[in-house]
């Protein structure tokens, strides 16, 4: 087998990284305009090519934008693969570590780019009906991510046996995505690690005052 049938041609990547790159334009474009003031010329404009070159790649603006979101997802869904894995841990030591490195990367997502949580949080929900919709399954998948973790936990004996998985994690969700919203806010890098530090606090310690040791 050569070594052309196994790897894109010069042409096909050329291809796929001008289609990344309108993907890219797109995401500027309803980041900073929003998405009904963003017309296809802007987005063509800004790369400096002709309509027509636009729709080889998407059929209308509404096309490119489940894209642009598709990219959003996959960016924090990348933050749970491999060791942050639901299954990757097996002792609560090892869930409080996983919990922090995700803790992290979701807060370097939503720190370095604050159009992430705006654009997918806020813009995305009034584009139409089926892009709310989608952005509320987006929330049903994280909870059910969540609920993974937990039920692992669960099963292995370092979380609760007690534990109402669907409710917690639903709670956890919540808090996750009030740390997204903060840093329209504040998205300094201090206050966002304090503030996913304050959430894994709440997770594991609550709120409520320990007795004191005898």
């Amino acid at each position: 087998m050569t070594s052309s049938a196994t790897s894109p041609s010069r042409a096909e990547r050329k291809k796929q990284e001008l289609r990344r790159e309108i993907i890219d334009a797109a995401f500027d474009c309803f980041a900073e305009r929003g998405y009904h003031a963003t017309a296809i010329a802007d987005i063509a404009t800004r790369l400096g090519i002709g309509h027509g070159t636009f729709y080889r790649y998407f059929q209308n603006k509404r096309d490119i934008v489940d894209h642009v979101i598709d990219d959003l997802i996959d960016r924090i869904k990348t933050a749970l693969t491999e060791e942050n894995a639901p299954d990757a841990v097996s002792t609560l030591d090892g869930y409080r570590a996983q919990t922090a490195r995700i803790g992290e990367s979701l807060a370097r997502i939503f720190q370095q780019d604050s159009r992430v949580p705006r654009l997918l949080l806020f813009e995305a929900a009034g584009i139409d009906k089926a892009m709310a919709d989608r952005v509320l399954d987006f929330f049903d998948l994280a909870t059910a991510l969540t609920a993974g973790y937990l039920t692992h936990g669960v099963e292995l004996g370092y979380l609760r046996a007690d534990l109402d998985v669907d409710n917690t994690a639903s709670a956890i969700t919540g808090m996750i995505l009030a740390s997204a919203l903060s840093s329209l806010r504040k998205p300094e890098g201090e206050h966002q690690r304090k503030l996913s530090e304050a959430v894994r606090r709440l997770m594991y310690d609550g709120i409520a005052a320990q007795p004191a040791e005898r």
